[in-house]
């Protein structure tokens, strides 16, 4: 079993800047794939970005170039940085982990919200 705990939104003006961390936790897991999604009011969840184990990142088209992830792989922690945050941005954001070990597995965090408003 897997723990996620994520941190680090809250209410930001547009052209801010947030860091979101999203913390993993447990026994004798390995992790294949770390990434965020968000979910506007109303909306479904949608893909933002996802790095792998070897630290491959991929993006979403709307977050290119303003959102970057990265993760530590010794402290099993993936992070979010947010620049030129827009309106559009605001969501509640999910950290998801894909396992490799002990089996292929999908956590996903509590969520956390951000919003971007003047």
């Amino acid at each position: 079993q897997v723990q996620l705990v994520e941190s680090g939104g809250g209410l930001v003006q547009p052209g801010g800047t947030l860091r979101l961390s999203c913390a993993a936790s447990g026994s004798d897991f390995s992790i294949a794939v770390m990434g965020w999604y968000r979910q506007a009011p109303g909306k479904q969840r949608n893909f933002v970005g996802q790095i792998t184990s070897s630290g491959e990142p991929t993006y979403r088209d709307s977050v290119k170039g303003r959102f970057t992830i990265s993760r530590d792989n010794a402290k099993n922690t993936v992070y979010l940085q947010m620049n030129s945050l827009k309106p559009e941005d605001t969501a509640v954001y999910y950290c998801k982990v894909v396992t490799s070990r002990p089996t292929l597995f999908t956590y996903w965090g509590q969520g956390t919200q951000v919003t971007v408003s003047s």
